[in-house]
């Protein structure tokens, strides 16, 4: 992938959370990029720090108590990190839109559908109030709301969740933005509209050329719908890989316990397989890897219990943290590991 591709990349992100109880890092060392045109999902459980990233992006973290405290986010040629409020507010929502988890919370229900949308169409397309309003009809029309004309006059709560759901999308949409963040786009709704809104983002991917970054635990929509992955993991990623190349053969071990807990067709199990235990709150990480409690390989090696595992290219195009998989990197690193822990 040469640098002309590369819409976003983000290095060594870090981004905390201030409280009474000590600083929680949310998000360590987090390192992707995203190509133009294409869908790149983020995985993994609740609690890994996947939505705080993508709020990094929009930089929409609050302070306090939240702090981007490290790393870089460029966008194009641009630093987000670096740019003015005043000048990210041109690209947030303009070039650069997010469609939230939960439409409900995000619309605003004292304004009717067609006042919201119209609002961010004046405000980066500056457009009159009767063209931001024959816009909002129009994008209401794309994304497959029936009689748009009567819906723009219409509040939140006389939508069913798939409305408002389609809603949030004509809203992200309407300036045409080249990256469109999706975080759980599809949570809460049932499986035929789940459905139908995946489909509408990808007609969408294909007739504007947008990148997408999908933020999810479903490894079924993952599967379909995304170019590349990275598994993130208590603040982490501890995985990156094309999409087929994943799920072909996963390196890292949370990634393999993600995907046996997928049901499959012609598998007759009474039970799904499960990771025992559950993320660890970031106030309280383990030393080493953060994944070693729950690992059944990590127990069994002091390594994995003291020095937490760099992400590192351990395949061309594959990236793992892992002792099990990275191994000794160097005859340095063989022997620092023989002294440190008598092997």
């Amino acid at each position: 992938m040469s640098e002309n591709d590369v819409l976003v990349s983000i290095k060594n992100l870090g981004v905390s959370f201030y409280s009474e109880d000590g600083i929680a890092k949310a998000v360590q060392d987090v390192s992707f990029s995203i190509s133009k045109g294409k869908t790149f999902a983020l995985v993994g459980e609740s609690g890994c720090g996947k939505s705080v990233t993508a709020l990094s992006i929009m930089k929409l973290i609050p302070f306090p108590p939240g702090e981007i405290v490290s790393g870089s986010i460029y966008f194009k040629d641009k630093n987000l990190l670096e740019l003015s409020p005043k000048r990210m507010r041109t690209i947030r929502g303009n070039k650069i839109a997010m469609i939230f988890q939960e439409p409900m919370t995000s619309l605003n229900p004292v304004y009717s559908i067609g006042d919201q949308i119209a609002e961010a169409i004046m405000l980066h397309q500056h457009k009159t109030d009767e063209q931001a309003w024959a816009d909002s009809v129009g994008v209401l029309k794309q994304v497959g709301i029936s009689d748009p004309e009567r819906r723009v006059y219409e509040y939140p709560h006389q939508l069913s969740g798939g409305m408002r759901q389609r809603v949030m999308i004509a809203m992200a949409i309407s300036c045409r933005p080249e990256l469109l963040i999706a975080d759980e786009p599809t949570t809460a709704l049932d499986v035929t509209i789940q459905m139908q809104i995946l489909d509408l983002l990808d007609e969408l991917q294909e007739q504007n050329d947008m990148s997408i970054l999908l933020i999810t635990h479903d490894l079924g929509i993952v599967a379909e719908r995304a170019h590349k992955v990275a598994v993130m993991y208590a603040s982490r990623i501890v995985e990156i890989a094309g999409c087929r190349a994943l799920f072909d053969e996963a390196l890292h071990p949370y990634t393999q316990g993600l995907l046996k807990s997928l049901p499959r067709l012609g598998v007759n199990k009474k039970r799904l397989d499960t990771i025992p235990g559950s993320v660890p709150e970031p106030l309280h990480f383990p030393e080493g890897c953060k994944f070693h409690p729950r690992c059944p390989l990590g127990n069994k090696d002091n390594r994995c219990r003291s020095v937490e595992p760099d992400l590192r290219e351990v395949k061309p195009g594959r990236f793992a943290a892992c002792w099990r998989v990275q191994g000794y990197q160097t005859e340095k690193e063989r022997l620092e590991y023989g002294t440190k822990f008598g092997k």
